[in-house]
């Protein structure tokens, strides 16, 4: 079966017809991190048969959405990394996952894998303009630090030095953590600057019914972390 494609002088048509395919939004996801092997990008889609996924690679690269990039030797092999227009879709995917949060519950993030944890952080801060941070996450063998300026959370894999504040541990928990405060820190790690945890906690904005649900969810685990 060919492509569907909607056909209609619409530019909301016309987008979905280069990104509104399976998986396609969620490899601009894991690139949104950073460049990516073709393997790696199949463990961290997550669920996407290889020959789907070669297909959605060549759609976005067609659409000059994706390229794929050689690595310098002596690395061998090449990466698939966002273009400039691919870039272009963070603020709608950070959007568009923010919207999907009226949807989930609480226990949803109870599976999370670690190479989620960086966008999951993103999606639930709302940094204002003023406010300068980089935060750094680790969870299992994975790291990644997460850049706050000018009311945006840029995120790349591995941690850089000097970083305000690191967080450590498991996905759920550090997401708890930071929406619950400080009755929630037993799961996780934290070194850095307290004040610059408190102003993370600040920017965090989440739909009400899931922040209760969240809050919920760290009273009950708290008997069993004292």
């Amino acid at each position: 079966m060919g492509r569907r494609e909607y056909d209609q002088s619409c530019s909301l048509a016309g987008a979905l017809d280069r990104i509104g395919e399976r998986w396609s939004l969620l490899i601009v996801r894991e690139l949104s991190l950073g460049p990516l092997r073709f393997s790696d990008l199949v463990v961290n889609v997550g669920g996407a048969p290889t020959d789907v996924l070669t297909k959605r690679l060549r759609d976005l690269e067609q659409h000059g959405i994706v390229r794929r990039r050689p690595l310098d030797p002596p690395a061998g092999g090449s990466v698939y990394e966002l273009t400039e227009i691919g870039r272009d879709l963070e603020p709608a995917m950070l959007e568009l996952g923010r919207w999907g949060m009226h949807f989930e519950r609480a226990e949803d993030v109870a599976d999370l894998p670690p190479t989620h944890l960086a966008n999951a952080v993103r999606l639930i801060l709302r940094p204002p303009v003023d406010a300068r941070m980089a935060v750094v996450v680790h969870s299992g063998d994975l790291s990644y630090t997460l850049r706050i300026a000018d009311g945006w959370v840029a995120a790349t894999r591995g941690a850089a030095e000097n970083a305000d504040l690191v967080l450590s541990g498991g996905p759920a928990a550090v997401l708890v953590a930071l929406v619950a405060g400080e009755a929630a820190e037993a799961g996780i790690e934290i070194e850095g600057d307290r004040a610059a945890l408190t102003r993370l906690r600040a920017m965090i904005a989440l739909p009400e019914k899931l922040r209760e649900e969240t809050l919920a969810v760290a009273a009950q685990a708290a008997p069993a972390a004292a």
